[in-house]
């Protein structure tokens, strides 16, 4: 059983995770291990235990955050705007994708292993926010696009999220692809989050 106060234990928990996002934007998944999470936090490397049992818990952690933030941008959009056109709707969701790149890059990942690898209550935990921000989207689309029924709702979810996955991987070329591509005569065009997203929605919009 984990000692201390909620507040400390999730003040740990919270560090934990962020000492993992900070070693995420410059080592790769199979790079970062619980020892270099744990040189990154004020506590001893055996702590991390207390709180994680493995590197795709803490990963799984950080995932569910991105999630969460994603969720509060949507409820903005939702709060925040009485009435939106469809190529509105369009910029603001890919706004609130353009925000949340690290969310897309984590997307982009094997996730299977990560999920495999992770407790049951905590991958339950996940899912619950994942199932929120199709949840907000939902909501979303039947306020500001009155003309979709829930069949065309459906539909444009089960389209949507299978094509997040691979934002990240067309958006974040590396030199090594690019010369790669180059020299494969592999015809590519640079793009931004913002605009692949927004050109996708207003497909799935009828725009």
């Amino acid at each position: 059983m984990i000692k201390g106060t909620p507040e400390l234990i999730a003040q740990r928990r919270e560090e934990i995770v962020n000492a993992c996002e900070s070693l995420y934007q410059t080592m790769s998944f199979k790079d970062i291990t619980l020892k270099e999470i744990g040189n990154a936090t004020s506590f001893s490397r055996p702590t991390i235990y207390n709180y994680f049992e493995t590197k795709e818990e803490i990963f799984l952690a950080l995932f569910q955050r991105e999630y969460d933030r994603w969720n509060a941008a949507l409820e903005a959009v939702l709060r925040e705007n009485e009435s939106l056109t469809k190529a509105e709707l369009a910029d603001r969701l890919a706004r609130t994708l353009e925000a949340r790149a690290q969310l897309l890059k984590l997307l982009s990942m094997n996730n299977y292993d990560m999920e495999a690898n992770s407790r049951q209550e905590l991958l339950t935990s996940f899912k619950a926010s994942y199932g929120k921000s199709m949840d907000n989207l939902r909501a979303i689309l039947a306020k500001f696009c009155p003309d979709m029924d829930g069949a065309a709702i459906e539909r444009f979810i089960y389209i949507f999220y299978p094509f997040m996955f691979g934002i990240y991987p067309y958006t974040a070329v590396t030199d090594k692809q690019r010369i790669a591509m180059r020299d494969a005569g592999v015809n590519y065009t640079d793009q931004t989050i913002y605009e692949m997203t927004r050109t996708c929605l207003l497909r799935l919009l009828g725009e």
